[in-house]
């Protein structure tokens, strides 16, 4: 019997290495963060495959982990004090994993919590307002025939494009080195653009250092594997 036994998750998705860090995800723009991570990282881990297509993020087992339905979510057996931790959130996941690592977050507290505000900031405004985009312009959403809900999230999804641009004119990365805040917003603008379809609907072509900045993420090897993690069955 491992530590991990006591966590009802495991039985819908064993753990066959118990003694590596469980991820429970799927590879969408949120769930990537997390595989990208712990690809940067090199952090042992064992990713199992939560289909959102097949709602398993809503059975009694994944509930039992994250009440919100949602991944990514992991588990630890070496948490703080080594014992097992459960995490959800994407945010604080990565937060937690860099901590842990000492990667990929400076150590420093003033460009600590400077990079946190750029995480924070996918986590708030970049997420939620691509995904209402991409819902209304490639999935149910763009059958209603009023456009005004499409037009506010363009022109939101625009504007934070705008402010990603500012922010990495003269810059490689989002900070002075790749760090989280890349990882947190690599997958949402790679999403809005590959798999939303919608870059000539926010002028993504316009921009210059947005699409550098994402071409210089996308070539990384780690964020290559991170992105196909957990594969699609």
């Amino acid at each position: 019997m491992s530590d991990l036994d006591a966590f009802p998750i495991t039985r819908r998705w064993p753990a066959r290495h118990p003694d590596r860090l469980q991820l429970y995800s799927w590879p969408t723009p949120n769930g990537v963060k997390v595989s990208i991570m712990l690809e940067e990282i090199g952090l042992p881990y064992e990713p199992h495959g939560v289909n959102i297509g097949q709602n398993e993020t809503w059975g009694p087992e994944f509930l039992s982990l994250n009440p919100n339905g949602k991944i990514p979510a992991i588990l630890d057996p070496d948490g703080p004090g080594g014992r097992p931790l459960a995490l959800f959130e994407s945010g604080a996941i990565l937060v937690y994993l860099a901590e842990k690592t000492g990667k990929l977050l400076p150590a420093d507290p003033a460009r600590r919590y400077e990079t946190l505000q750029w995480v924070f900031f996918q986590m708030g405004a970049v997420g939620p307002m691509f995904g209402q985009l991409g819902y209304f312009h490639k999935f149910a959403g763009r059958e209603i025939e009023d456009k005004r809900p499409l037009e506010r999230y363009r022109a939101e999804s625009q504007r934070l494009l705008g402010v990603l641009e500012g922010r990495l004119a003269g810059r490689d990365w989002i900070m002075d080195e790749y760090s989280i805040a890349d990882v947190a917003l690599l997958g949402w603008v790679r999403g809005l653009v590959e798999f939303y379809g919608a870059g000539d609907l926010v002028g993504y072509g316009e921009l210059k250092a947005v699409p550098a900045w994402l071409a210089r993420g996308l070539a990384r090897p780690a964020v290559q594997r991170g992105l196909v993690i957990p594969p699609r069955a």
